[in-house]
């Protein structure tokens, strides 16, 4: 093991780095199939019928497609830099594409030692445990002081939300445009941008016409296969 993880011998696609990361997989899956068993189970003991339950688990088995997509496109994507590895781990439990890619760009070029690898996997794990541990210490207040602002007064309440949202996509757009200064390569991930953005709005039109709801749990994945697409093509002319 000290040989795969060592910076002389380092392969961030090592066996050891996989059996490390299906055993935490396997403990998340069993949790999760540990929890359901329990839920069908109570909800036979309330009475529900087992049809709906079956139903149900169908319908959101069905719906957890999308999401996996969105998934094995990050993986493929951070795969070059990072390995299979690492990107299977952080964005199979608790990681996001947006970031892991913001994450790993900390290091320019590819990953090719053990020292490297295990900084980039410390930012992307420390950056995100916020994440997890404050709304245990903030959420309640700051859940309770929404509500009495909706409360006073419905509209500021949800212009007050909707300025929170686009502060946090501005940190996104950030990182997109920053590169603008660079020359014809750094307008590369702007259009980029614009495209998964003319898509996404594409399919708001089409959700908003056809009604089919489907389109919302599909639109982010499908946006962000034709962006990275897009980039191929928008690459040879500008890269």
């Amino acid at each position: 093991m000290y040989q795969q993880l060592g910076a002389a011998q380092f392969d961030k696609n090592a066996p050891v780095l996989y059996v490390i990361v299906g055993i935490i997989l396997a403990v998340v899956i069993a949790q999760a199939v540990f929890f359901l068993v329990r839920a069908y189970r109570r909800g036979v003991k309330i009475g529900m019928s087992k049809s709906v339950l079956n139903k149900t688990m169908v319908r959101a088995g069905v719906f957890t497609i999308a999401p996996a997509v969105a998934i094995l496109v990050g993986i493929v994507a951070l795969s070059r830099k990072l390995g299979i590895p690492l990107p299977w781990l952080r964005l199979s439990v608790i990681g996001s594409f947006s970031y892991e890619t913001i994450a790993a760009n900390i290091f320019e070029g590819d990953v090719t030692s053990a020292t490297v690898y295990v900084t980039v996997a410390l930012v992307m794990t420390c950056g995100m445990l916020v994440s997890m541990f404050l709304p245990l210490i903030t959420g309640k207040k700051i859940q309770r002081g929404l509500m009495k602002m909706r409360r006073k007064d419905k509209k500021w309440g949800e212009i007050f939300m909707t300025a929170l949202f686009l502060g946090m996509i501005s940190a996104f757009l950030g990182y997109v445009f920053g590169g603008v200064g660079a020359g014809s390569s750094g307008w590369i991930p702007v259009l980029v941008f614009f495209v998964s953005a003319i898509v996404m709005a594409l399919c708001g039109l089409l959700l908003k016409v056809t009604k089919w709801r489907w389109i919302n749990d599909y639109a982010l994945p499908f946006c962000i296969v034709v962006g990275m697409v897009s980039a191929v093509p928008i690459t040879m002319l500008l890269g």
